[in-house]
């Protein structure tokens, strides 16, 4: 979702590099851009020298048109120092889509956290009758309507069209680990609230940050509540992984997102990422000050503009999560209503 662009950020590399054609973004780092069939058009993916080979740093999605383009950098630029090792930061298809189909095609061993590896194989297999059901009562309860409820399960059941199978067994990965790649020692953080455990690598020696997901230039990593867990709240985890990064990295690292382009200003950037979720909350206790709203009811209050069926679901998610994280804190209660659906207010 998309936030202000901090006017203090400053970007080395004005524009991208041409999809599927890799440039050095720093010493012994190829940058690459994949394209994706979303309104989120792109991913990067980052190829760190390692010895005679390039450790690779996520994968795109599942799809054709993905496999040609590694097919044709494998046959090129690739060709004579072949990939090393598959690090995934984390479940999200544009990350470990094409995970299963590279490690058996080149060799590799999948370094992931533990989560986001057991995350992967939860979501590859989710859509028994069961579940279904069980997720179509949540949606229900907090107002969505049968199109928005079906583009909702539409994107759970395509996940594992998105995605190739993890092997069986992977090299964990946790925060606090060191990650030696090439000559290269990588401090390992993880976060929460874009995902369950996002992997981060941060090279102190020379102040590079591989931050995926969790801190992006011009928009906000979505940060959704899902069904499985719908008391979560993964905004809260969010902010405090931003708190956690802002002490952990110095504010002149050099980061290397998974959107977007790289940028310098990474504490100015999670100050705006944290102003920006304070604002949408403030929005939703304003919008809830007169009478109990469903948190459907939220979604066009937040997000006017119109949305397609992969956007609704995201914003739904989103506007769930900044609930819960209110009612953790006691600004916001839930009542339920005699039509067994649920409602929320200002406490």
């Amino acid at each position: 979702m998309s936030s202000t662009l901090a006017a203090t950020l400053r970007f080395p590399a004005a524009t991208p590099p041409a999809v599927g054609s890799p440039i050095e973004i720093a010493p012994g780092i190829l940058w690459l851009r994949l394209a994706l069939p979303f309104q989120l058009n792109h991913v990067n993916i980052y190829l760190i020298e390692d010895g005679d080979g390039w450790a690779i740093l996520d994968t795109g999605i599942n799809d054709a048109r993905t496999r040609v383009w590694w097919e044709t950098l494998l046959a090129g630029p690739l060709a004579e120092r072949r990939p090393t090792r598959l690090i995934c930061t984390h479940f999200h298809p544009d990350h470990v889509g094409l995970a299963g189909w590279l490690i058996e095609k080149c060799g590799l061993e999948l370094v992931m956290s533990r989560t986001e590896y057991l995350g992967t194989q939860f979501h590859r297999r989710w859509a028994e009758p069961e579940e279904i059901e069980a997720h179509t009562r949540f949606y229900t309860a907090c107002g969505l309507d049968e199109h928005a409820i079906g583009a909702l399960m539409e994107r759970d059941i395509g996940y594992r069209w998105l995605t190739t199978d993890v092997p069986p067994s992977y090299h964990r990965i946790a925060a606090g680990d060191t990650l030696t790649i090439g000559g290269r020692r990588f401090e390992v953080l993880t976060g929460g609230g874009h995902s369950y455990e996002l992997v981060m690598l941060y090279c102190r020696a020379e102040n590079l940050f591989l931050a995926a997901d969790q801190v992006l230039a011009k928009i906000s990593p979505n940060v959704s509540v899902w069904p499985h867990e719908p008391t979560g709240d993964p905004l809260g985890e969010y902010l405090r992984s931003l708190a956690a990064l802002a002490q952990a990295i110095p504010h002149d690292a050099f980061v290397l997102p998974a959107h977007n382009l790289p940028f310098y200003g990474l504490h100015d950037r999670i100050a705006e990422l944290s102003r920006h979720h304070d604002q949408r909350c403030q929005d939703i206790l304003d919008a809830c000050a007169g009478e109990p709203v469903l948190p459907a009811e939220i979604v066009p209050l937040l997000f006017p503009r119109k949305l397609d069926a992969h956007q609704t679901s995201f914003a739904f998610g989103e506007a769930l999560a900044h609930i819960n994280y209110m009612r953790r804190l006691g600004w916001m209660t839930a009542e339920p209503g005699e039509d067994g659906r649920l409602r929320v207010r200002p406490a």
